[in-house]
């Protein structure tokens, strides 16, 4: 029988069903703006790469391929201003993987405990109850106690807020894990889409004083490429961890398929397929965000990624429903923490059409 800890919440999106249903019963349709689901074409490029490498019998490598290394050290170098070692990149199945197993693959045990931040991405909470390690959402990291705590996450640009982390505070998360032995894991799945402000890595020597150690940055290519269907994604940091991983998942088979690689590297080395999808995503968030606020929300941070974290004063309930009888499904910010029930999470990944149709029925 699972320890207490390790009982794992009900899976939060079908408490939507029943908004969901009322959107969808709008004489022009649902417009789905609750789960951030790529809608975009996968550029010919990485269409073609993965087509190239389809004929692919044999097992592939869990480190992966010099060349998908190469090419995700060459964008972090180029886009981010991060320089790490090749041999440090290590691909995963998507990012949510990862997330979900790292405190089992670092050793998290039973008692220890798993930090992040009080509105958070649900899964940083599951993966410490994977491991039976406790969960512990803070903003907070000097008033926490003298327990051991092995792994501190951190997300910026945050899912769901939007909101990002300048240097200075990245810098000081460091130093408190350093001085306590903790790792620090950097989830950057938006980091190359900043609106009002610019994200910065983990890995940046601002941040990090040029030593990637104890620190680990996880990468995903779902967003800015239009991969979520292919599962692709990296982590990369300290060289050790980074071995550490791989030796683990060598043994739990945790591959990334090879012609999924072959796309992946395509995609990293390519930057003009990222600008057009950030030119997209800059339209329609430029649209979206004055309907609602016309309408009567308010948008707080969102000051990247793909999300508007918006209130109008209500409990996010009230909100999803009042949205839902308009034909428009959102999150409610509970899914996220206590802290998020006066907000909901509004996705601009929807087409322009749908878009369009949202901006008309807030009217």
């Amino acid at each position: 029988m699972s320890a207490p800890s390790r009982a794992l919440p009900d899976f939060p999106w079908d408490r939507l069903a029943p908004y969901k249903r009322t959107a969808r019963s709008h004489p022009d349709g649902i417009v789905d703006l609750s789960v951030g689901t790529p809608v975009d074409p996968v550029p010919t490029v990485v269409r073609e790469a993965l087509s190239a490498a389809s004929d692919s019998p044999g097992y592939p490598t869990t480190h992966g391929t010099a060349e998908l290394r190469e090419a995700a050290a060459g964008w972090l170098r180029r886009r981010l201003g991060v320089h790490v070692d090749p041999e440090a990149v290590l691909p995963t199945i998507g990012s949510k993987e990862l997330v979900a197993w790292l405190p089992t693959l670092l050793g998290v045990r039973p008692g220890d405990r798993v930090v992040f931040p009080e509105l958070a991405y649900p899964t940083y909470d599951v993966g410490a109850r994977l491991a039976g390690a406790t969960p512990v959402a803070t903003d907070g990291l000097l008033a926490l106690g003298p327990e051991r705590v092995p792994l501190v996450w951190v997300n910026s640009p945050s899912n769901p807020t939007g909101r990002v982390l300048p240097p200075e505070h990245l810098r000081k998360v460091v130093e408190w894990a350093r001085e306590r032995g903790a790792v620090v894991a950097s989830d950057e799945c938006y980091i190359e889409l900043g609106w009002e402000e610019r994200p910065v890595s983990i890995l940046h020597p601002d941040v990090c004083g040029g030593s990637h150690e104890g620190l680990l940055a996880v990468h995903s290519l779902s967003k800015r490429s239009n991969l979520a269907g292919y599962r692709a994604g990296f982590v990369t940091g300290d060289p050790n961890l980074v071995r550490e991983l791989l030796e683990v998942r060598k043994h739990a088979g945790m591959m990334v398929p090879a012609p999924v690689q072959a796309a992946m590297a395509a995609a990293l080395r390519d930057d003009a397929h990222l600008e057009e999808q950030r030119a997209r995503y800059a339209a329609r968030r430029a649209r979206l965000r004055p309907a609602l606020e016309r309408a009567g929300w308010r948008i707080d941070h969102s000051e990247a990624g793909l999300y508007l974290w918006a209130t109008n004063g209500a409990d996010c309930w009230e909100q999803v429903r009042v949205l839902a009888e308009k034909g428009i499904l959102v999150a409610p910010g509970e899914f996220y923490g206590p802290a998020g029930r006066r907000h909901v999470r509004i996705a601009v990944t929807a087409t322009d059409e749908r878009i369009d149709a949202a901006v008309t029925r807030l009217q």
